[in-house]
């Protein structure tokens, strides 16, 4: 999404338009690819989510194989781990990442056929974060993304108070 040339045929696929390059500017985005960070090469060979859903495989009930019937499950869940561990130091309370991955799916993944359908369901990464309490959403959602953020930065303020330092709260009657 940022530009980079991670996606498994190696192409980018970056997102355009006002938000994303503001937050860009203002450096709000954090650019990290849990399959390239997971140890998977570009180019690599396609891989879906056979038998369930991002959370199946954090579960151990489904895989995510490539289309050879490779099993790249470890790669995936590394990668997804990493990308938690690097929200968790930066702090980061919020996701964007690409729709349809078996990583960053947030709404809809390819259903394990390698037909080239899709079907409800998040990946592997997005399940992960948003089991650890971050709001995860896909790169057509900008709107959606930049109202969350100011919810989040309006809930911010107030706990900071008029004066912009955290109160204290006199608990004692």
């Amino acid at each position: 999404m940022a530009g980079r040339p991670v996606r498994y045929d190696g192409a980018a696929k970056p997102v355009a338009g006002g938000l994303f390059e503001r937050w860009r500017e203002e450096g709000r985005l954090i650019p990290f690819c849990p399959e390239i960070s997971g140890g998977l090469a570009v180019p690599r060979p396609p891989a879906e989510i056979v038998g369930g859903t991002g959370g199946d495989v954090l579960d151990g009930t489904a895989r995510i194989l490539t289309g050879t019937g490779a099993d790249v499950t470890d790669e995936f869940l590394r990668g997804a781990r990493l990308a938690l561990e690097t929200a968790r130091r930066t702090g980061a309370r919020t996701a964007l990442l690409k729709e349809g991955s078996p990583s960053c799916g947030s709404r809809r993944i390819y259903d394990g056929t390698f037909t080239g359908a899709k079907r409800p369901g998040t990946g592997v990464t997005t399940a992960l974060l948003q089991r650890a309490g971050i709001t995860v959403f896909g790169e057509s959602d900008l709107e959606a993304v930049q109202a969350h953020l100011t919810a989040l930065e309006h809930a911010s303020r107030l706990e900071r108070g008029p004066h912009g330092a955290a109160e204290e709260r006199d608990t004692h009657h």
